[in-house]
């Protein structure tokens, strides 16, 4: 039987998975202008591949373009946070309904099993991994792949901004809180229950009225960010 070698990911691909890691860990900071001609001496590659992987990151919301400057490091401020946020209510409402209609019971336990190791750990970072596994859980449970890759596209904005701007900075993610922790845990054993039972409209506002605790929480912390910052701006004068 003759066997079928993986494809090797395209140059693109190279460069948008290495750009987007750099993003992430904080190597390319927020507002940092990206020069076709660096990134590709950089990557040791031509400027078409490049190009297609900065434009690539500029639809996902990753990268901004800039007047005159190309494109930058995209920065979450208030207004990009509120978009985000009213996007996620509405798509974690429609796919904690469809998880309700459509969920299997091995998804439900392994939502289950997700929400028990919430309970033992009180780390920050491995916080934020678990309640990622979570939402992914719950668009999987939803069974509807467009669903699910937009959520994607908007959770990795969230995500990748968020450990770059705030974390690597500040050392702070919504989960920092003492009480952020047990109240995410709630509502995600709410949001569970009503998707074993059943029962659409629950599992809707119940998903709903996560997210917009989630980006009251968020708010919250960008101001602590902002607060921070301008008190270390002051002592530094």
């Amino acid at each position: 039987m003759k066997t079928v070698s993986p494809r090797r990911p395209s140059l693109q691909e190279v460069a948008y998975t290495r750009l987007r890691d750099a993003i992430r860990d904080g190597m390319l900071e927020p507002n940092a202008r990206l020069r076709e001609t660096e990134i590709a001496s950089w990557l040791k590659m031509s400027r078409t591949p490049v190009r297609d992987a900065l434009r690539r990151l500029t639809v996902e919301g990753l990268l901004a373009p800039k007047e005159n400057r190309g494109v930058v490091v995209a920065a979450l401020d208030y207004q990009a946070v509120s978009e985000l946020y009213s996007m996620r209510e509405a798509l974690d409402g429609t796919a904690a309904a469809m998880a309700a209609r459509r969920v299997s019971p091995a998804e439900v336990a392994a939502l289950q099993d997700i929400i028990q190791a919430e309970t033992l750990t009180k780390s920050p970072r491995l916080l934020q991994q678990i309640n990622r596994r979570f939402h992914k859980a719950l668009y999987q449970s939803a069974h509807n792949r467009f669903l699910l890759r937009s959520a994607s596209t908007i959770d990795d904005v969230l995500f990748l901004l968020d450990q770059a701007t705030y974390e690597a900075a500040f050392r702070t993610t919504t989960l920092s809180n003492p009480d952020r922790p047990e109240t995410a845990h709630r509502e995600h054993v709410r949001i569970v229950k009503a998707i074993e039972e059943g029962d659409e409209h629950l599992a809707e506002e119940a998903a709903r009225a996560h997210v917009r605790s989630a980006h009251r929480e968020r708010l919250r912390v960008m101001h602590e960010a902002v607060r921070h910052a301008t008190e270390a701006t002051g002592t530094l004068k």
